[in-house]
């Protein structure tokens, strides 16, 4: 191909749009990037950074692969519906019944290749440019999305204490203006679960801000709740739904949820959301038009799946006595360590504490910021974590994710015993 005597920054600027020059890419895959180029060297590397699961630690479901492979053998290869396969839909719905004991009629299911592209339909749904978006930071792609769809973005700051959860005190200003607020749980950096009475008392903040609107004929203040890790619970911590708690709210909801970190198939691109009908045909409708359905035979395997209560229980069992012990191992040598944290309650995360501010950085100068501390924990213990930036958490407070999906046990205990060598020579 012949070269463009463009100059290329000159070329982008004037072809992209402002939306396109100003998205910014994943932190955490660069990030990803120098830990692989580390390990490549032959550095001892305990990647904690990947929100994804090794194979051939926590392969999928035999139910699962078997039924993907039963479904090409018998050519089910041609593009399903939009919105899915009339027989998972229908299973989806039996299944929340069963487990969550929350009612959801088929018609509010929409299905997609992953949670990701309903979460961004539900952006691309309900906000406007210049709509006010409301999030709790830390989280998960919300800033990324927020950008895409050029909404007013408004954080509510979280707390440690408050296991990085929002009260209602907090919400009740910002949602009084917002068009979508969105909240996740197992939350996904910290891998803390939010106590079903504080979710019930913002379930009941969302229908008494609808109540108001109704009355004034403003547009409703629509929820979208990620509940992606719901399975991936441990100890005392339960998940609940809002919807169960107080079923006002049901209409202004729209549960996110997947395969992928559930039943550890990240890669098969199963995943849903159900939201009330006359909204789900506008989803159904935006998936079309982006080809964002999951393929066939993913569907019809998780389709049968889902319909074996059996065969999920044997492997949840097996899967989350794998990730919490992995979890338990972090806890108690971070613990031993004196390392400040908060003990696991979900997902497959942990939140880690570095207080090295004013140490001497890799540069041998003092440390002042978490990609200090972070390039510090990588070349000195080979330990590899994410910041808390990376979730829309702007100062530097010394908070990392560390994830364990992809880590034996064995991997966790050398990388304690150089991190606890390392912060004694610090």
């Amino acid at each position: 191909m012949t070269q463009s005597s463009l100059d290329p920054k000159a070329f982008a600027q004037l072809a992209l749009t402002r939306v396109a020059r100003e998205m910014q890419g994943s932190l955490i895959l660069g990030i990803a990037a120098e830990v692989r180029g580390l390990a490549a060297s032959g550095r001892p590397i305990c990647n904690l950074t990947v929100g994804d699961f090794d194979a051939r630690q926590f392969p999928v479901p035999g139910r699962l692969r078997d039924g993907i492979v039963a479904a090409l053998d018998d050519a089910q290869t041609n593009y399903p519906p939009s919105e899915g396969i009339p027989e998972l839909r229908r299973a989806i719905a039996a299944w929340y019944k069963r487990t969550l004991g929350l009612e959801v009629p088929v018609e509010w299911v929409v299905t997609a290749s992953g949670a990701r592209p309903v979460m961004y339909a539900t952006y691309r749904l309900f906000l406007e440019p210049g709509d006010t978006l409301v999030y709790c930071v830390p989280s998960w792609n919300n800033g990324y999305y927020g950008q895409l769809t050029d909404a007013v973005q408004v954080q509510v700051a979280t707390s440690a204490e408050k296991l990085f959860f929002p009260t209602v005190d907090q919400l009740r200003e910002p949602l009084a203006r917002a068009k979508l607020f969105t909240l996740n749980s197992p939350l996904n950096p910290t891998g803390t679960a939010i106590d079903p009475g504080r979710l019930a008392d913002i379930a009941r903040l969302v229908v008494e801000e609808n109540a108001l609107r109704t009355s004034t004929g403003r547009s409703p203040l629509m929820w979208m709740w990620d509940q992606v890790y719901w399975l991936l619970t441990y100890g005392k911590t339960r998940h609940a739904h809002p919807a169960v708690l107080v079923p006002e709210v049901a209409p202004y909801v729209v549960t996110i949820d997947a395969i992928s970190k559930a039943f550890a198939a990240t890669g098969l691109r199963v995943g849903w959301a159900t939201l009330h009908p006359v909204l789900a045909e506008r989803m159904k409708s935006f998936l079309g038009h982006v080809g964002a359905w999951a393929p066939r035979p993913e569907q019809v395997a998780t389709t049968a799946l889902l319909g074996d209560d059996v065969a999920m229980a044997d492997f949840g069992e097996g899967f989350r006595a794998g990730l919490q012990s992995r979890l338990d191992t972090l806890h108690q040598g971070l613990s031993r360590l004196g390392v400040h944290h908060i003990a696991p309650q979900g997902a497959m995360y942990l939140s880690v504490r570095f207080d090295l501010f004013g140490k001497t950085g890799v540069d041998g100068r003092p440390m002042r910021t978490n990609e200090d501390v972070r390039r510090w924990l990588l070349q000195r213990a080979g330990v590899a974590v994410v910041p808390f930036q990376a979730f829309d958490l702007a100062e530097d407070s010394g908070w990392f994710r560390m994830s364990v999906g992809a880590v034996s046990v064995s991997a966790l205990e050398a990388a304690l015993d150089r991190l606890g060598a390392a912060l004694a020579a610090a």
